[in-house]
């Protein structure tokens, strides 16, 4: 028997040694997130602001490649040319009459001279043949390395070349190359601003409905015990004969419609948690708690957001939307004035050296020879039967159409500051007309429950009692969160969003 005790306390201290270091597990798998921390788990998790980063990225290595248009370019180029056959200064007939150059200046002599040589004696006349045969032949020599030396021998033919060209004048189309990727880069700036606020703004939405679910679900839960303790009572009263079941029955209605709402706002609570945790990052069900899930009373900051004068020129100044359509009406200016550098001249030097084998510089020699060469080219446009012109035109009207879309944009702006400072002002008022509420829901529950024990009340006027503190408690659940999703609003209309 005492070993059988024994055992079982052994069991009994071990399986409570082992809740207690599961406790600790559990308090700590549970993660705590503020307002801070989910937008800037949200930053880093976004892909649009990852792509927005991206492009500015690009746009700011175009605009260093746009800078690179003032500077001068060295190219360097080479080629190897192979012919079947290769250029001849020579025709054939002069080739031929050069290379019997010695045989046919001896013919001639020969029969200028044959009067004289024919009066002189034999042996002389061999004598002078045999020099006429020998100078023929140093002739022909000759005339055969006359041939030889205009040969070209341009088969196999081997060029290069370093150039330098540096712009003097384009008609202004690199100026304003340059500043179409400067409004590029302050584009791509105010795109990724634009896609950080509308990030902020959609995870401050999610956050506050957390807290405004996980609210709703503590009051829900309340309600639900204030029914079934009346439920509990009207049983009673039913014992004692002093109540009806029909009385009962109408009380457990009651109590299955709190505890549905519970469902439907645990439920809720539930997919709305599930959001956040996929906007912020996080796997979908990870247990996550807020920092203002618990706290009774949100901190309200009316004065720092409501704005009677000058928000209107605080949204112009802030907003990246503004921004972004302004950069979009200097771009298509500087496009014009690109354009309109098409009807101007232009003014480039140029200089280098080039190389050829082979190469005429010193008669034609098989190796490489070089020239050095400066100049300058000069493009000035004539006619282009108004191509240019039309190009301009065209231009002209997409930046009107730029100025009045940024125009509507800025009337729209204008009517969004003025109807969130509106919703601001109407959201404290219902704040703190919820709030005067609650306290009569409170204090009309107390006097129904009061009178209900006392037997001067109905457990109808209780019930009617709890359904208007449920009501008031929720009204200023949703007054709270009101306030602060429209100081939410009010920001992203100002621009100010950070």
């Amino acid at each position: 028997m005492n070993k059988s005790i024994m055992k079982m306390t052994e069991k009994l201290r071990v399986a409570m040694l082992g809740l207690f270091m599961l406790l600790p597990l559990t308090s700590e798998a549970q993660r705590l997130l503020t307002l801070d921390s989910c937008r800037a788990m949200a930053l880093r998790n976004n892909k649009q602001m990852g792509v927005a980063k991206m492009k500015q990225e690009v746009s700011a290595n175009l605009r260093k490649s746009a800078r690179t248009q003032y500077l001068p370019k060295v190219n360097a180029v080479g080629g190897y040319v192979w012919m079947n056959r290769e250029v001849s200064l020579l025709n054939d007939d002069q080739k031929a009459a050069l290379s019997n150059l010695g045989t046919n200046t001896s013919a001639k002599l020969e029969d200028a001279l044959s009067p004289l040589v024919a009066a002189l004696p034999a042996d002389v006349q061999t004598k002078i043949a045999a020099d006429m045969g020998q100078f023929a032949g140093v002739l022909n020599h000759v005339g055969t390395g006359i041939v030889d030396g205009f040969r070209t021998d341009t088969r196999n033919m081997f060029a290069g070349a370093v150039t330098v060209t540096q712009p003097v004048f384009m008609g202004g189309a690199i100026v304003a190359a340059n500043k179409m990727a400067d409004i590029n880069e302050q584009m791509a700036a105010n795109s990724l601003e634009m896609k950080k606020q509308g990030t902020l703004y959609h995870i401050d939405q999610v956050y506050w409905q957390v807290v405004s679910l996980r609210h709703k679900q503590t009051l829900a839960e309340s309600y639900v015990a204030l029914v079934r303790k009346l439920k509990g009572d009207v049983q009673k009263m039913i014992d004692q004969g002093v109540a009806t079941k029909g009385d009962g029955l109408s009380v457990s209605v009651r109590l299955n419609e709190a505890e549905m709402a519970l469902t439907q706002v645990t439920d809720g609570l539930e997919l709305s948690k599930m959001l956040l945790c996929q906007l912020c990052g996080m796997p979908e069900n990870e247990d996550v708690k807020l920092a203002d899930e618990e706290s009774e009373e949100l901190k309200m900051n009316h004065e720092e957001l409501v704005i009677a004068e000058g928000g209107t020129d605080v949204a112009f100044q802030n907003r990246p939307e503004l921004k972004v359509l302004q950069n979009a009406v200097d771009l298509s200016n500087q496009t014009t004035k690109v354009l309109k550098a098409g009807n101007l001249p232009q003014v480039m030097v140029t200089g280098g050296y080039a190389v050829t084998n082979p190469n005429t510089f010193n008669g034609f020699e098989k190796k490489f020879g070089g020239v050095w060469n400066v100049g300058v080219v000069v493009r000035v446009p004539i006619w282009n039967w108004g191509d240019v012109m039309y190009k301009v035109r065209a231009s002209k009207g997409s930046t009107a159409m730029a100025r009045l879309e940024l125009d509507d944009a800025r009337e729209m702006v204008n009517l969004q500051v003025s109807q969130n400072n509106f919703k601001v002002k109407e959201a404290q008022k219902k704040l703190a007309m919820a709030q005067a509420n609650v306290a009569n829901a409170d204090e009309n529950l107390r006097m129904a429950n009061l009178a209900f024990k006392e037997g001067a009340a109905s457990f109808t006027t209780v019930m009617e009692a709890q359904t208007a503190w449920n009501q008031a408690q929720s009204q200023k659940i949703d007054a709270e969160i009101g306030v602060k999703l429209s100081q939410v609003e009010l920001q992203k209309a100002l621009g100010t969003l950070q």
